[in-house]
């Protein structure tokens, strides 16, 4: 069976298919054929790379201001062209979406149905950046392939065992009763990393006690006992929990009233403050990337330097908070951009674990490892650095629906 899967960001998107028999294999296929479109260098110019598994490759630039127009020509370099995969769209059988926010009624993957379309519309007010995105990927494919089988994967279904004392906002009861409590995100990515880190250490996942920490643009940690997320430091929104790239994570609300009272900031304003000047960007003032953080550190910037300072502490600390929420660690995985790229965080983010005989291994760490343990051989804990692949898991998710 062929699966495509949609995976739609604020100012991009990535699309790839997946070929799977009757058994699903232990380890991510190769895509026969994957896309991406970047709107982010010129405005209202889309940005298309195509590759195949046999190296073909296609780069295209072209007039965009309708998501739906460009997923449409990215679907053409799939069946004809030099990146012709297929021969008629026609040959895939389901598409899987990535959806960021699924509320309380959707707590696993779900076949699309006039119904969960328009709750990802209502949810919308919650995910304003990412919903109505992934509904318009969903309306894309209605348009280009008729009734083929969706399947929308929630972001927030792997956090949906989170036990009342983590979920429940210390507000007014009534928060809860109109859908406002901790809903935890990137569970695709946590998903993942815990399936495979148990294939890694060659042990059941169900016995396991990890700390997943999905480290990129976006920040989230997930405490994960037998399987499921029983804490994470992502909450209402993706606002919450670690310092990321241009969000602040965790602050004193109060800090936010001070300035209502203080200044003419609308609800508008402090949206674009918090979510796109904060972070590593807002307080180092050169940059959400970590890397050109790092370049501005030896050039002697104190604001980089503190900016770095900021993010490890952050990282410690809420390490230590899934820590106490598991009562005990078997692995520790680090995975996305920074996961994966930054011996620097990684070393730091462990050195504070020594206490619980969490020992890396420096020259590991430093060889750009992925899908390995780099922990000590006589570390407690085991520590993983796992390249995330949520298209993979969005196929996965798919194929067991179709089964």
């Amino acid at each position: 069976m062929k699966i495509l899967v949609l995976n739609g960001g604020s100012s991009s998107q990535k699309s790839c298919l997946y070929e799977l028999n009757n058994v699903l294999p232990d380890r991510p296929l190769q895509p026969l054929w994957e896309a991406q479109i970047d709107w982010t260098h010129q405005q209202g110019i889309a940005e298309l790379k195509v590759k195949t598994a046999k190296d073909d490759r296609l780069e295209d630039e072209f007039a965009s201001d309708s998501r739906e127009d460009a997923i449409s020509r990215m679907l053409e370099s799939l069946w004809r062209g030099k990146t012709q995969t297929i021969n008629d769209l026609k040959e895939i059988d389901i598409v899987g979406h990535r959806v960021v926010h699924g509320g309380e009624d959707y707590q696993q993957s779900t076949l699309i149905s006039a119904d969960v379309k328009q709750a990802i519309a209502r949810l919308s007010v919650f995910a304003p950046v990412h919903n109505p995105v992934n509904l318009e990927g969903i309306e894309a494919i209605e348009k280009n392939l008729g009734n083929v089988p969706q399947v929308a994967v929630f972001d927030t279904a792997f956090h949906a065992q989170l036990p009342p004392a983590a979920f429940v906002y210390p507000g007014p009861y009534e928060w809860l009763e109109n859908g406002i409590r901790r809903y935890g995100f990137h569970g695709i990515s946590h998903q993942y990393c815990a399936r495979r880190a148990a294939d890694i250490l060659g042990q059941d996942l169900a016995d396991l006690r990890l700390i997943s920490c999905h480290l990129g643009n976006g920040c989230s940690l997930a405490a994960i006992r037998g399987g499921w997320s029983v804490d994470t430091t992502m909450g209402f929104t993706p606002l919450e929990g670690l310092m990321m790239g241009s969000r602040s994570g965790s602050i004193d609300p109060g800090i936010l009233i001070h300035l209502l009272k203080q200044s003419d900031l609308t609800a508008e304003k402090l949206d674009g403050i918090l979510n796109r000047n904060s972070g590593l960007k807002g307080i180092s003032g050169v940059s959400s990337d970590l890397r050109q953080i790092g370049d501005a550190i030896v050039q002697g910037n104190q604001r980089a330097q503190l900016a770095l300072d900021i993010y490890i502490h952050r990282l410690r600390a809420g390490i230590g908070a899934m820590l106490a929420s598991l009562g005990g660690l078997d692995a520790l995985i680090f995975t996305a951009g920074v996961g994966e790229n930054s011996a620097l965080v990684r070393a730091a983010a462990c050195e504070a674990f020594g206490f619980i005989g969490l020992k890396l291994d420096g020259e590991k760490n430093q060889q750009s490892p992925l899908d390995r343990d780099i922990a000590a051989v006589d570390s407690a804990v085991r520590i993983l650095v796992i390249h995330t692949q949520e298209d993979w898991e969005i196929a996965r998710e798919c194929w067991k629906l179709y089964h």
